[in-house]
């Protein structure tokens, strides 16, 4: 049976006013191609993803201020701790890869996944 050429769709997102978990829901469905009647999990079938004015999303509640990300270097007292605030006033752009990246299956296929994610 002759293998049909995969044909990956641009799909441009305008994040301006959008909430960044709903967002990033959308973000991650494309990606990974469940949008797609082809859909099979373990094919990375998906699009290709832009998104522009990242630096506009919108937060519910206190988020901002309450929500924290941590890094762990492997060493003891290595825990890193910062408020969700201070890394969207720096890299706006690093909130939503990161939002994506977790709501992406934890396998293979997810590093190609997120290189189809052009942050604008």
């Amino acid at each position: 049976m002759p293998k049909t050429p995969l044909i990956r769709n641009r799909h441009l997102i305008d994040a301006e006013g959008q909430a960044l978990g709903r967002l990033a829901v959308r973000v991650a469905t494309l990606l990974r191609g469940k949008h797609k009647a082809t859909f099979e999990p373990h094919k990375d079938e998906g699009d290709i993803v832009e998104v522009k004015n990242v630096s506009k999303v919108t937060f519910s509640g206190k988020k901002l201020q309450q929500k924290e990300y941590h890094s762990y270097s492997g060493y003891p007292g290595g825990l890193k701790t910062k408020k969700l605030g201070e890394i969207f006033k720096t890299k706006p752009d690093d909130v939503l890869r990161r939002a994506v990246r977790e709501m992406l299956p934890d396998n293979r296929l997810r590093n190609a996944m997120m290189k189809r994610l052009i942050i604008k």
